[in-house]
């Protein structure tokens, strides 16, 4: 796969491929304005880390994360999107055109540019945990909490998000352990209370996780903690160990030109439109989990990206494509 390569003035560039972006690249393309797809660090985005995806519209059993993003990866391109790998060095919004730097020397110009870069999730950075990613690993109780029913998990974390993951998945699990390395928490009063009330709930304090258990057997089949106080260290049984410690939006390279939350996630306007100072920014919209804190689902990052998509169309007949 090519680099981005200095040529003449764009219709319309997309930044990612995951879900939303490579949506946005099925619009435009059908549009003919024949979209340069940017692929990063991260091709297909939270797709292609997951497994089973059995609430997508249109496949009733289910479909496998990295067959459908790369699905829709091949109904982009049948409609002419071009793809090309790259790693956005710098950028230019107030530009006209718009300025994209991918460094040496690889400079693309657009007069529309849809931001759809994704958000990373947050990982403790175990071997064993990277190991069993989709295999009992998951930073997304949503998706993936219906396949731990009637299983004991953990949910690690200590803010609003580890809070609602351990109540969410309290449909599924039998018993959940909230796990956090610290004695206090960053969870709002409401959402701590909540979750320290409910039965199948326990919390583990001061407890770091020090291994994953079940490299070998590819499946997780247990903790190994240790007490940051005592010292002591345990194991746990249990089948599902998940994330909830957040995720870091791909938008840092906005910084000081778009608006961005305490998080690094883009403040849309009416979802896809981006802003500067409060006023929309000409040209540019956003798509996707880098500016979605809320839902993160494959289904409303596709229909941002279409979204996007149909508002970049409207732009460039407006100002005379």
């Amino acid at each position: 796969m090519s680099t981005p390569s200095t040529s003449t003035t764009r219709d319309t560039v997309i930044l990612g491929t995951g879900c939303s972006g490579l949506t946005a690249a099925i619009y435009t393309a059908r549009a003919n304005l024949k979209p340069l797809v940017i692929e990063g660090h991260e091709p297909g985005g939270q797709l292609s880390i997951t497994t089973l995806v059995e609430n997508f519209p249109g496949w009733p059993d289910g479909v496998q994360g990295p067959e459908l993003v790369e699905n829709i990866r091949k109904q982009a391109e049948k409609f002419g999107a071009e793809i090309e790998m790259g790693h956005l060095v710098a950028a230019d919004l107030s530009a006209s055109p718009i300025k994209l730097d991918f460094g040496n020397g690889k400079t693309v110009h657009t007069r529309t540019l849809i931001v759809a870069s994704g958000a990373s999730a947050r990982w403790l950075g175990l071997p064993s945990e990277q190991a069993l990613i989709g295999h009992g690993v998951s930073s997304c109780a949503t998706c993936d909490g219906f396949f731990f029913s009637g299983k004991v998990i953990c949910v690690i974390g200590g803010g609003d998000s580890a809070m609602e993951e351990a109540i969410f998945l309290t449909r599924f699990a039998t018993k959940v352990y909230l796990i956090h390395r610290s004695g206090s928490f960053r969870a709002s009063k409401i959402m701590l209370e909540r979750a320290m009330a409910h039965p199948q709930i326990e919390f583990l304090t001061n407890t770091i996780i020090e291994e994953v258990l079940g490299v070998e057997e590819k499946e997780v089949r247990g903790i190994r903690i240790r007490n940051t106080v005592s010292g002591e260290v345990s194991e746990l049984a249990l089948s599902g160990f998940f994330l909830g410690i957040g995720h870091i939006p791909n938008a840092k390279f906005f910084e000081g030109q778009m608006d961005l939350d305490a998080d690094g996630y883009i403040k849309s306007h009416d979802n896809v439109f981006t802003t500067h100072n409060g006023k929309v920014i000409p040209g540019v919209f956003c798509a996707g989990d880098v500016q979605d804190r809320r839902y993160r689902q494959a289904i409303t990052a596709a229909g941002t990206g279409c979204m996007a998509a149909l508002e970049a169309e409207k732009y460039l007949e407006e100002h005379g494509r």
